[in-house]
């Protein structure tokens, strides 16, 4: 079996279904099925709106955001989709914080559903840093479907591995 990189922690019996439909040349063809088009946001300023709208409804409360943007410098998509950052500056006598999010560029052409799951990801690093139970709790309030799109992310970077790009 192939090394199915974004997949890795999934079971054997997952995998070896992912590679039956990469033999087959059938996996483009089922995620085009279930997303057949890409999301509208491509430009920064609508990307704005879209996270910030997302964080609006689901994390009011939380720490402002100050930045999004596709990021064109994150290119290992096996260690980040996407990264968020909180950067503190001294300006006259005090301390501002702002924090960020940058979502690689190669998303500028995928499903709003992925995009959503990279989004929802970022967000909740605003209120939980690291990747436990809170956090993966969090990300579930956010979007109900989290896991499932995760695992379908990780097919569509399966399919861009081995085939380039979908969409």
């Amino acid at each position: 079996m192939q090394t199915l990189k974004y997949l890795a922690h999934y079971t054997r019996e997952i995998r070896s279904q992912v590679q039956e439909l990469i033999d087959t040349d059938t996996l483009g063809d089922r995620l085009l099925h279930k997303y057949p088009e890409p999301h509208p946001y491509v430009s920064d300023k609508s990307l704005f709106d879209y996270v910030m709208e997302i964080k609006n409804t689901h994390l009011r409360s939380s720490s402002p955001i100050s930045k999004v943007l596709f990021d064109t410098k994150i290119r290992d998509l096996h260690s980040a989709l996407g990264t968020h950052t909180f950067v503190s500056r001294v300006q006259g006598g005090k301390l501002k914080a702002k924090n960020e999010i940058r979502i690689s560029h190669l998303f500028k052409k995928v499903p709003e559903p992925f995009l959503r799951m990279i989004v929802t990801h970022e967000l909740a690093h605003l209120k939980e840093k690291e990747h436990n139970k809170a956090f993966y709790s969090l990300c579930t309030h956010i979007e109900p479907h989290y896991h499932q799109l995760e695992f379908e992310l990780r097919l569509y970077l399966t399919y861009l591995d081995h085939f380039g790009k979908l969409y």
